[in-house]
């Protein structure tokens, strides 16, 4: 029996009864689909952990509707609340310093005095977090370093029954997942190259963002893994020209078995990367796949971030 569920309003009701008694509800987000626990309930997220056989060094984000209860749950300023405004809900994440002592929400932070916290711009999960009535912590709803997910059947084929229920939102529209600024200091610093191009923000600021991938040994932030989002074929990036063995992603003008976007547009890139990496994985008969490449500005960032950390070898 499956457990995908369509969107209607009494499955996000059911859905939403299933965070506050402490279960896992996999959601689509812009992003990609997150796996779903309230935040305040350490044995739930716990269970986000198991099931995803993440380690718990490596923090969590929580996802929230209304930005006016920020403040009661991280330390804001006049800067934060202006990100907030200019890009919210979207795929921006803020690190923030905690607002308490807060015990309940330690595991979810991997026991950093830090918190990471975006609103997503989807509406079953705006429907399901004010449902809830609490923050919800959301990975992506997939096997530790494994392809991140951007349909159900993907987080159904991946978590299967370790998931109370997965609400079907379609595709998901970003299909990578969300830029990581941290703002606990002075200067804007970017952890995580995401779905809000670096330029944006910049622009917005009329400021340099830093940028800072973080000690994969010991992250202050989800996606600073040297490994992550990998396929279990090889890969092999930044390819003009393929191998004969090889099953090759193209992008723009340097076509492959599959392509990108034809046209070179880093937005149709970037929601189909996860979807492509699946069907590569699954038609690589030689077990190897390459990727040509990526430009590195806009979404492009994000882009070369994923399948770089995709291709990594131990």
């Amino acid at each position: 029996m499956s457990n995908i569920y369509s969107n209607t309003k009494n499955n996000i009701i059911k859905a939403a009864e299933i965070i506050k008694s402490g279960g896992l509800v996999a959601f689509p987000t812009e992003t990609v689909y997150g796996l779903g626990a309230n935040v305040y309930d350490a044995q739930a997220v716990s269970k986000i952990f198991a099931a995803k056989q993440r380690p718990k060094f490596d923090p969590l984000i929580s996802h929230i509707a209304d930005i006016d209860i920020l403040h009661t749950y991280a330390a804001t300023d006049e800067r934060v609340f202006a990100l907030a405004h200019r890009f919210w809900p979207g795929p921006l994440t803020f690190v923030l310093n905690r607002v308490e002592e807060n015990p309940s929400i330690d595991l979810a932070c991997s026991g950093l005095r830090t918190l990471t916290v975006r609103m997503p711009n989807h509406k079953i999960a705006l429907d399901l977090i004010k449902a809830s009535g609490v923050p919800i912590v959301a990975p992506s709803a997939n096997k530790y370093q494994s392809i991140s997910p951007t349909t159900a059947r993907h987080v159904a084929d991946g978590l299967g029954d370790s998931i109370d229920m997965i609400l079907d939102g379609g595709a998901c529209k970003v299909g990578v997942e969300s830029t990581i600024i941290d703002l606990t200091g002075k200067n804007v610093v970017m952890l995580r190259a995401g779905g809000t191009a670096k330029e944006d923000i910049e622009e917005f600021l009329g400021e340099k963002v830093l940028i800072n991938e973080g000690n994969p040994d010991l992250p202050t932030a989800p996606g600073q893994l040297l490994r992550h989002y990998a396929p279990k074929n090889t890969l092999r990036i930044n390819v003009e020209k393929p191998y004969n063995d090889e099953y090759f992603i193209g992008f723009g003008e340097i076509d492959g078995d599959i392509n990108l976007s034809k046209c070179g547009d880093l937005t149709e890139a970037a929601a189909n990367l996860f979807a492509f990496l699946r069907i590569a994985d699954e038609q690589a008969s030689n077990g190897k796949i390459a990727i040509a490449p990526v430009p590195m500005s806009g979404l492009g960032l994000a882009i070369n971030d994923r399948i770089k950390r995709a291709s990594y070898k131990k």
